[in-house]
Formats: structure tokens, C-alpha cells, sequence
């Protein structure tokens, strides 16, 4: 109840002194407990531990009381910015900036605010600042580790259709199988005239 993160299980187990084994299967068994009782709460392992959330079905309630009928969602940009860095971390703006064709940094300045994204070291050819998500992200995202992210090839369109209506070059996809969440190596280079869309004050790069 009083954590501000999630706790891990050998935390709990350390501070109950009680053997890590034992402390799973409370856990476990808990989870299963509230859900069967129909709780108004339900306890989950995300991001590498554990914490209490309000159930979905109760989710207009919880936001009435929260927000007080305000809310604060990403833009769709920002939503394709975190993507990228999600799917390609650690990663440069040069590479996000490449992957979307438009110029993301303020949108990067949003998600280092949230707290969604981080800075990871610097690539080193370039010295240029490498980003990856953080365990809030995990958190928010209802996600253990980034092993669970869904994969993106069965959402994407044929590389063929892309060449043939001369969309983005296939290395530019944000794809799990192309490019691992370790990856590293990616640089911060920038190419080619720099444009600005009216529609969303973001600008576009050509080649």
C-alpha cells in the first residue's frame, strides 16, 4: 500500500524474513484470491515486482476522483516516438528523427518529462546521446520486462507494397526481428533538408 514503484519479490522476502519460495506463492496466490473475490483492487508483477492497482471496470470512477474530469494523454507523435524507442533502444534522436521522418525533439522532451523515456549513455562514433524506456514505461504499459512487447511484423505491411508505393526503406522499419532491444551502434546522424509540417509544428527530413 505504500510503495511508490513496484517491489520485487526478494525485497518482500527479506523484509517479512520469509523464504523467497513462499513469498511467490503468497503472491501468487493472493492475485488469485482478489480476482476471484471480485476486489476492487488487483495485485500484479509488473516491471519487475509487485503492486497494487485499481481494477479496469472501475476505471471511470478512479479517474473522476484522480483527475477530477482532467486528463493528460500523449499526442499520436509522441505515442510513435516512444514506439521507436521502445522497439529500437537504446537509440539517438538522429535514428528516431530517421525512423519517423520528422524532427522529434520536442517530443522527446515530453517523454524525458513523464518520465517514459531516459538517457543511456552516448554512441560512440557520433558521441551521440543513445535513449531507452524506463521501468515506469514497464510499469504504465502493464509490462514485465520488454520481452513481452508485441511483435510488430504481423502489423506491418509487405516489403513489397512499401517499394512499390515508395514508402519508408524496409531498415527503417521499427521491427523486433530487424533490429533487437539491445541494439546498439545506432548513431545520430541527420540527412538531407529539413522541412516544417503546419499541421503538427514537427518537421520532415529528405533524403
Amino acid at each position: 500500500m505504500v510503495v511508490q514503484e513496484p517491489v520485487s519479490e526478494h525485497v518482500l522476502a527479506e523484509v517479512l524474513g520469509h523464504p523467497l519460495p513462499e513469498v511467490v506463492a503468497t503472491l501468487r496466490t493472493l492475485a488469485l484470491e482478489y480476482t476471484a473475490q471480485g476486489r476492487g483492487f488487483d495485485l500484479r508483477e509488473v516491471a519487475g515486482g509487485w503492486r497494487f492497482y485499481s481494477r479496469p471496470e472501475h476505471a471511470a470512477a478512479v479517474e473522476r476522483f484522480v483527475l477530477d474530469g482532467q486528463q493528460s494523454r500523449l499526442t499520436q507523435a509522441a505515442l510513435e516516438t516512444l514506439a521507436v524507442v521502445a522497439y529500437r533502444q537504446p537509440v539517438s534522436r538522429g535514428r528516431i528523427a530517421a525512423v519517423r521522418g520528422v524532427n522529434c525533439d520536442g517530443v522527446m522532451r515530453t517523454l524525458l518529462a513523464r518520465g517514459l523515456v531516459e538517457e543511456y549513455g552516448v554512441e560512440y562514433e557520433t558521441q551521440a546521446t543513445l535513449y531507452r524506456t524506463t521501468e515506469y514505461f514497464l510499469e504504465r504499459m502493464g509490462l514485465r520486462s520488454l520481452d513481452e512487447l508485441p511483435e510488430l511484423a504481423p502489423f506491418l505491411p509487405e516489403i513489397e507494397a512499401l517499394e512499390a508505393e515508395g514508402g519508408a526503406s524496409p531498415e527503417l522499419l521499427p521491427t523486433r526481428a530487424a533490429y533487437p532491444l539491445a541494439r546498439s551502434g545506432d548513431t545520430g546522424r541527420d540527412t538531407g533538408a529539413v522541412h516544417t509540417d503546419p499541421d503538427d509544428g514537427e518537421t520532415t527530413t529528405e533524403d
